[in-house]
């Protein structure tokens, strides 16, 4: 995720301190990792030195002085070309569980890495409930539901993936093990 970006996108719609950019980050990205202050505010000043934001003034309501920012012209520009870019499809497999399995493919039997393969399916699905009900919750944003929406689509082909495994594994153990 381009951190850079996503401040660019929170200020598009106005101009907001550290904090409100924060929070805005947390709430608009509900299922993100959340950011750290330290991040917010090291990309504020990245962001200002590279004119694509500018400082507004001061802020103080009931803590220490606030600065907050708007989008420049160039901000703005930089934001739109991210914007109009297409994101090209992942060239490797960069997943831990990918990795997981193939390593438990090699080095556990054939017993354990069913095992690890049924309880990683298992937490899948599990999530996939938790997912659910977060989408369909009464109080669920179009937030919540976009980011849940997302991570069950992620979770689901996962999950297909683990089950074409577990198929692999024992078509292989039949043929090895007749």
């Amino acid at each position: 995720m381009s951190t850079t970006h996503v401040l660019l996108g929170l200020l598009a719609a106005g101009n907001r301190h550290g904090y409100d950019l924060k929070r805005a980050h947390d709430t608009r990205l509900p299922r993100a990792r959340p950011l750290a202050f330290g991040q917010v505010y090291a990309t504020l000043g990245r962001l200002a030195r590279d004119g694509l934001v500018v400082a507004t003034g001061q802020e103080r309501e009931s803590g220490p002085d606030r600065t907050a920012y708007a989008l420049t012209g160039r901000g703005r520009e930089e934001l739109d070309a991210w914007l109009a870019a297409v994101e090209p499809p992942a060239p490797y497999v960069t997943s831990t569980l990918f990795a997981k399995v193939v390593v438990a493919l090699l080095v556990a039997d054939v017993d354990t890495a069913r095992a690890y393969l049924v309880a990683q399916a298992r937490a899948h699905t599990d999530r996939l409930r938790e997912l659910t009900a977060i989408k369909t919750a009464p109080t669920a944003t179009l937030d919540d539901v976009v980011a849940a929406d997302y991570a069950i689509v992620h979770l689901d082909a996962d999950l297909r993936w683990l089950r074409t495994t577990l198929d692999r594994v024992a078509d292989w153990h039949r043929e090895v093990h007749p």
